[in-house]
């Protein structure tokens, strides 16, 4: 099924989004520079930009720069003045997203952070860089429930909480799983479950990633 659903992808790819969107330059060039090919697809890459931009999205949180896929998409969706923090664990990364931004004419767009989340979002509120219209997460899976809190924290009403990689093949749904990733997955979904700020759904997805999928809160 898998690459059927590859196949799929790359369907919709090719009938509903412009070439130049695509950002193969993007990809190229992490993957040369041998980062994780765990980039959001093409496809919901654009469902992040059509999200900001049905939202006039002036300031974008994103947890999990990589290579900055994700944060182009975002970028390109901002109104204008707009700014996407994003903040990235590894310097490594933060070097490749930086070429990749600049390379798409977004520099003056993105503000991005290099450091553990944890320790950075404090200083992030503090700045008062919010509040935020749309916040992305795509870090490590084990923090999500955190993450979650602290763009929660940072957003205004209204405002849209993404977190990617919530389903992890079904074992967010098995009760006796051992997989870190899925525990954190378990733990984001109790928090919000628990959190009457926001009100929440899940989405299962397949596709090139394979099977997983994403939840998205809206706040009060």
């Amino acid at each position: 099924m898998i690459k059927q659903w590859q196949a799929v992808d790359d369907y919709i790819a090719g009938r509903l989004i412009a070439r130049p969107e695509q950002q193969h330059e993007t990809l190229d060039a992490n993957r040369r520079s041998g980062l994780p090919a765990i980039d959001v697809s093409a496809p919901q890459g654009k469902l992040l930009h059509i999200l900001s931009r049905a939202l006039r999205a002036r300031r974008i949180l994103e947890i999990g720069t990589l290579g900055g896929f994700s944060t182009i998409w975002l970028a390109r969706a901002l109104e204008p003045g707009g700014k996407v923090v994003t903040v990235e664990f590894d310097p490594r990364h933060a070097e490749v997203a930086r070429a990749n931004i600049a390379r798409e004419g977004l520099t003056d767009r993105v503000d991005l952070r290099v450091g553990a989340a944890l320790d950075i979002l404090p200083k992030i509120e503090a700045e008062g860089a919010g509040p935020f219209d749309l916040s992305f997460i795509d870090a490590d899976k084990a923090n999500n429930a955190a993450y979650f809190n602290w763009a929660l924290k940072m957003s205004r009403p209204g405002a849209l909480i993404i977190v990617d990689n919530v389903v992890r093949d079904g074992a967010v749904a098995d009760p006796s799983t051992k997989e870190d990733s899925a525990l954190g997955a378990r733990t984001l979904f109790d928090a919000v479950a628990d959190e009457s700020r926001v009100t929440a759904t899940a989405i299962q997805t397949v596709g090139s990633k394979g099977w997983d999928g994403f939840l998205i809160a809206m706040v009060k």
